[in-house]
This record gives C-alpha cells, structure tokens and sequence, in this order.
C-alpha cells in the first residue's frame, strides 16, 4: 500500500519563488512507493489547517518553506502519528540543518522517499509550540525588525543585527528552572532545542532534540566590540566555551522580566508580558531526518 503524502507550499517564503517545485517532486519522488498531494497555502496560518486537516489521512506531511512554515504545520503534526517532512526552503532553515535535511530541493524530496522518521522533542512557550529555537532579549527584537524587512536571507539579517545593536540594552531577568533560581542580566535568552539558529549559527552547540530537555541559552552583557568574536563563535561551534554564555539545560524554566517586549518562536516575532512560561514536550513530533543524521 502506498504511502499517502501531503505537501504544503508556502510560496513567499524566504522570498524564493515555487513554481518550479510541483515539476521537481515528480521528478524525485517514488511513485512507486508514494501517492502524494500539492497544495499551496493562501495566507499566515493556512499551512497550519492545511496539516491539521490532513493528519488522519496522510502518513507524511511535508512543510516546503522556511521555519515559520515548518512551525505552522509542525504544530498541527505534534501529538499525532503523522509524521513531518521539509523541503527547506527559508531563510535560516534552522530545524532543517541539524536534522541533515538536504538544503538542495531535489535531494531533499529524494529524502522524503528514504523516509527515515525520529521521534523528537518539542517546547512551548507560553502554550505555543516551537521545534527549533525560541528566545528573548535581543534575538527577538532582531526578528521584528527582519519581519519587518522586504529582503529576505543572512544578508539581511546580519545587517539588522549591526543596525540594531548600537541602541539595544540588555535585560535583567529572573528565572527559574526545574525548581533552581538563577538572577541574570542578559543580552539575549534563547531556549534552544536544536543546537543552531539557522545557517549553521550555533548558539548551543551540544543541545539534543532528542533527550528530553531545552538549552537555557543566557548570553550576557558583552562589549561591543567583542560582536564579532561573539558570531564567529557560533559558526565554529564555540559558543558555549565563551565566557559571555552560560547554558542551563531544564524541562521546566519561568521567567520574570521587567517589562512586557518581543519574543519569538522559531523565529516568528510575537509579545509576551513581564512572565513567560517555558517547557519541553519530549519525543512528542515524529519527523523524517536526513538519511546521515544521528543521535547527539
């Protein structure tokens, strides 16, 4: 019996055109092995109902778009037999990368053939799912501004992030996690469930999907001109040796701040109020890894 695939196309995501994208998947795909659907979403959110209708008649949904794309329609798959697949296609690919999801199109659908499922973690913040990353501070701010931004991709944000880092104050923040205190003035918090934000920038590079608990990322006050030491960490997996980083790893974290401001799940800009709640829903998405990825 073939497998029944469904895939959800956001075409405006990280700015890349689509069109081309049905051609390919009947040119990679097993049809032999697979009956696969196309749709192509309309709108913010419709890739979400898209998936949530889908998981009691597909056996793999396939999220072709950036982290937003893959959180909507991730977060319809969570909780249920379904398993999700990607086709990455946005500007960081974050989730995508650590899995060893193919950044090629092809290859990737040619993954999706190899069907290599794994049970992962998820977390949610304040009720709301992410797989990859959420976080506070200065990352959050950085990705209203990037929303904000009519280019897409590592140039742009890089270049919000220079921008944006001359006025940005660090906060204090008061968290507890698994039932310990910590007081922290911070720059940024990142509750990391893969290692890397996307573009192989590693802020926790020994995190895990797959043990049950998040990276308490707390990146504290730095000066200025010690930025690019600080990016040049993450692309060579040293964050964590920085003396400016101090990683907590936790199932359940609060946080107390002291004023209402930006935060993000998986990129997705949003606001949150002085409290935030934070925890880890383990091996609760079923997900098709990169044929090479392995168990950190």
């Amino acid at each position: 019996m073939k497998r029944k695939v469904l895939f959800v196309i956001n075409p405006i995501a990280g700015g890349k055109a689509k069109n081309h994208v049905p051609g390919l998947i009947q040119q990679h795909i097993d049809g032999s092995a697979i009956d696969y659907t196309i749709v192509f979403t309309e709108e913010a959110g419709h890739a979400h109902w898209l998936a949530k209708d889908a998981v009691s008649t597909y056996q793999s949904i396939i999220a072709v778009g950036g982290d937003g794309t893959v959180n909507e329609v991730a977060s319809a798959v969570v909780g249920t037999n379904a398993a999700l697949g990607v086709l990455p296609f946005g500007s960081g690919n974050g989730l995508s990368r650590f899995l060893g999801i193919p950044m090629d199109t092809g290859q990737a659908i040619r993954n999706i053939n190899s069907n290599k499922v794994e049970s992962i973690d998820a977390g949610q913040l304040n009720g709301q799912w992410f797989f990859n990353m959420a976080g506070m501070g200065f990352d959050a701010h950085i990705s209203q501004v990037f929303a904000q931004q009519k280019a897409r991709g590592f140039i742009t944000y890089f270049k919000s992030a220079v921008k944006e880092i001359l006025n940005y104050r660090s906060e204090s923040y008061q968290l507890q996690i698994d039932g310990a205190d910590y007081n922290r003035e911070a720059f940024m918090l990142s509750f990391a469930n893969s290692s890397q934000y996307g573009n192989n920038a590693h802020v926790s590079p020994r995190a895990s999907v797959q043990d049950g608990l998040l990276d308490v990322c707390v990146i504290k006050p730095f000066p200025l001109y010690r930025f690019p030491e600080m990016g040049m960490r993450m692309f060579t997996k040293t964050a964590d040796k920085s003396k400016y980083v101090e990683i907590i790893r936790g199932k359940n974290i609060s946080i107390k701040r002291g004023n209402p401001g930006a935060v993000h799940v998986d990129g997705e800009p949003q606001t949150a109020g002085v409290t935030a709640e934070v925890h880890i829903v383990p091996r609760s998405l079923n997900v098709i890894v990169g044929t090479n990825y392995h168990r950190v």
